[in-house]
């Protein structure tokens, strides 16, 4: 299984990328990941991940804490299934795309930059692999 972490538009905080690619980093000692930017005319995400379980970020979406959000990341490795997030850009999801997402998942119901949304997401990765890990982190 490996996780991706998708997002449309440039990451312009490079303070915010890193705190993002660090969480991801230490993700990888339990699980695959990869994070990076795309550009929906150019990036064909279900040519590309036919089979994954894809979960969009939408502020409309569902909210889940980390519990349900750590099930998630349990239920996609046990069906060995690749499970691929989303971020929005500015404009949110891709119109031809929302309602093509395995589930739209809600952070929060506040508005966020989306540099700081991928940290928020990108440290929930990590708080699931740990905990399905048994590791201390999410104490």
């Amino acid at each position: 299984m490996t996780l991706y972490l998708y997002y449309i538009g440039k990451a312009r905080d490079a303070a915010a990328n890193h705190m993002a690619e660090e969480y991801l980093k230490r993700s990888t000692r339990y699980i695959r990941c990869e994070m990076r930017e795309i550009h929906p005319g150019r990036f064909d995400l279900f040519a590309r991940h036919g089979a994954a379980q894809k979960v969009f970020l939408d502020p409309a979406g569902k909210p889940a804490g980390s519990a349900e959000f750590t099930a998630l990341v349990s239920r996609a490795e046990s069906d060995a299934r690749d499970l691929v997030f989303l971020i929005g850009g500015a404009d949110g999801l891709p119109a031809a795309w929302r309602p093509r997402a395995g589930l739209l998942l809600s952070l929060s119901p506040m508005t966020f930059p989306h540099e700081l949304a991928r940290v928020m997401l990108a440290e929930q990765i990590y708080r699931a692999v740990t905990t399905l890990r048994g590791h201390p982190y999410p104490r």
